[in-house]
């Protein structure tokens, strides 16, 4: 099992969101220019929290920003968002929001390995904090795991 690919493209890193729409947009624009989703996505997203509330927010300082498999969905992808202020979504025991991952899967069967593997990572209570004070995608790739792909481009070109 492992995480939905995370290109550069899908990591924004010190955004200013002014709210948690604008939050979840952010994670959702940078899933669209991975060439994971179709901007519909990222308004299927906010849906989601205006249906069913904050449950994305996941644990104190982190939102999983998901909706269901649709035809938006062009390709598994994972987008990271930290942002320079952290903001409110309305759970009660979890805001403010510093981290919002992005998750799009074309499969349930997708989407519940890929939570599985996010939590196992989450686990680790340094890894928020870690992925909020990120400044490069391979900080961010290196608190997921992704090592492989954080190693490649530390090595100097031959």
């Amino acid at each position: 099992m492992s995480l939905p690919p995370l290109p550069d493209a899908a990591i924004d890193l010190g955004v200013h969101a002014g709210d948690w729409r604008a939050a979840v947009r952010f994670a959702g624009n940078a899933l669209r220019r991975s060439g994971a989703t179709r901007a519909s996505y990222t308004d299927r997203m906010i849906q989601v929290v205006d249906e069913f509330g904050a449950y994305i927010v996941i644990a104190p300082g982190l939102a999983l920003a998901h909706a269901r498999p649709g035809p938006d969905v062009l390709t598994d992808g994972l987008s990271v968002v930290t942002l320079a202020t952290p903001v409110t979504f309305g759970h009660p025991h979890n805001d403010p929001v510093s981290v919002v991952v992005g998750l799009a899967v074309a499969t349930p069967d997708a989407h519940v390995n890929s939570v599985a593997e996010l939590a196992n990572v989450f686990n680790d209570p340094l890894a928020i904090p870690a992925l909020a004070n990120a400044t490069s995608a391979v900080d961010v790739w290196r608190v997921l795991g992704i090592a492989d792909a954080a190693d490649d481009l530390a090595q100097p070109a031959l």
